[in-house]
């Protein structure tokens, strides 16, 4: 979400009656890549460019061809192909072993439904959004690139003449199963598509329960990771810097008004064993994915027998002592531990070394 938000912002800033952009997309991904689908790349036609398609091989190519969608005002797609380790190909030297396609397509700013604009309605959403786009229409290459946003409260689905009941089938199916998904179909008319739908995640929610000095090592990291940040302690103790990165603080006293949703990670880092009993049960209560609380085990269990109505050691989504094991000292040693541990949890991943892992890292994107 950070980087679609650099999209944004960097688009908002252009001059569009002096330069042109266009968004380069990954969509789809067969075997190793560095992105995955869903990874965007604003290009303008001075040949600056916001995002990334890659860890930096692809860009350069990427540039070029989005700068032809540009000129000639056509969207286009690419194959990536890696897989065979063909010096000839673009790419060699990835590492990557891949397939990668993307999508180049012209950004009109005067259409008010463009990728661009449908991009803004997602940042803003505490849901995960689902999009729709067509990446291959042989028949017909005027809609290669059309996207469609579905609004969550929309009960119609007008799009290029798809099947509305079967639109719905398959978005209700990649909703349960939060991954994209791809699928050939036909219009109405009986042209022949394949079809993007995409799961977009909504911005990571960290609510930090403190406000000493660690708490600023850990919003700088959330920070850098695109989080948005909450903070619930006493507003007077914390920081110019803390309250220009976070979005709400609160008091202790006001822990029962902190919002919830199924991307939220909750760390209770008070030091204060009084305020963590005490809040511990209100978060719990609100169910997040994820919510860890600083300390040593020993803490945990007193806590445990002073909260008999909670089998603490049983809830999956409870952690605590809180962090990856991998021997943090400093504040953002620490606060890297359990940053990983929270990108894990909402990965559904161990947290393990990656060498030890079989198969393919990020497994498969379907």
């Amino acid at each position: 979400m950070k980087e679609i938000r650099k999209i944004i912002a960097d688009y908002d800033a252009l001059d569009h009656n002096k330069e042109k952009v266009a968004l380069a997309s990954v969509v789809n991904v067969e075997a190793s890549s560095y992105r995955r689908i869903g990874a965007r790349m604003l290009v303008r036609s001075s040949g600056i460019w916001t995002g990334g398609i890659s860890g930096g091989c692809l860009e350069g190519d990427a540039l070029k061809r989005s700068q032809v969608a540009i000129f000639k005002n056509t969207a286009s797609k690419v194959v990536y192909d890696t897989m065979d380790d063909d010096q000839n190909q673009i790419g060699v030297g990835l590492g990557c072993n891949g397939r990668i396609e993307v999508l180049f397509r012209p950004i009109d700013p005067a259409d008010m439904s463009n990728e661009i604009e449908q991009l803004r309605k997602i940042v803003a959403s505490d849901t995960p959004s689902m999009m729709l786009k067509i990446i291959d229409a042989d028949e017909n290459e005027e809609i290669l690139g059309k996207s469609y946003l579905v609004e969550n409260n929309s009960d119609s689905i007008d799009f290029q003449g798809i099947a509305q009941e079967q639109l719905k089938q398959w978005i209700s199916e990649t909703k349960a199963n939060r991954k994209p998904r791809i699928v050939v179909c036909k219009t109405n008319s009986g042209v022949s598509l394949k079809l993007l739908i995409e799961f977009i995640k909504p911005e990571t929610r960290l609510i930090i329960v403190g406000y000493n000095y660690d708490v600023n090592a850990f919003a700088g990291i959330a920070k850098e990771l695109g989080w948005e940040i909450h903070v619930v302690g006493r507003a007077k103790k914390l920081s110019k810097s803390l309250f220009n990165l976070t979005k709400q603080v609160l008091e202790f006293e006001e822990a029962e008004q902190m919002k919830v949703h199924d991307y939220t990670a909750v760390v209770l880092m008070s030091h204060d064993y009084n305020w963590d009993k005490t809040l511990l049960p209100i978060f719990l209560k609100k169910k997040p994915t994820y919510i860890g609380m600083l300390g040593p085990k020993k803490r945990m269990q007193k806590m445990q027998d002073e909260l008999p109505h909670y089998d603490l050691e049983s809830l999956v989504n409870f952690h605590s002592p809180v962090g990856l094991d991998i021997g943090a000292e400093s504040p953002e040693e620490i606060a890297l531990s359990i940053a990983a541990e929270i990108i894990a949890t909402f990965r559904e991943r161990g947290g393990a070394s990656l060498k030890f892992r079989k198969g393919a890292i990020h497994g498969s994107e379907f």
